[in-house]
């Protein structure tokens, strides 16, 4: 199975999982400048393990991530309209 590297040296199994680059993300940008992350830290490491996958590859996290976004969103409106029907 074929890897990527952050910028940090660890390396990520490019097998599909989303939430396992996320988590790596949080881990290497986030948790080591103790949430103190700005945008284009993010993002600059963000396009560092994006330019290491090969096209197929990149669509396959693209569609992934557009489905998690999607639940995400519909999750946040249905949480939404529940609590003003709570109201």
């Amino acid at each position: 199975m074929r890897t990527i590297t952050t910028t940090t040296g660890v390396q990520i199994k490019i097998d599909g999982d989303l939430l396992s680059i996320m988590e790596t993300l949080y881990k290497e940008v986030s948790s080591r400048q103790d949430l103190e992350v700005s945008f284009e830290d993010m993002m600059k490491e963000i396009k560092h393990l994006i330019g290491q996958m090969e096209p197929a590859e990149q669509q396959t996290y693209l569609i992934e991530s557009l489905f998690l976004n999607t639940v995400k969103y519909e999750n946040d409106k249905l949480d939404t309209y529940m609590k003003k029907l709570k109201a």
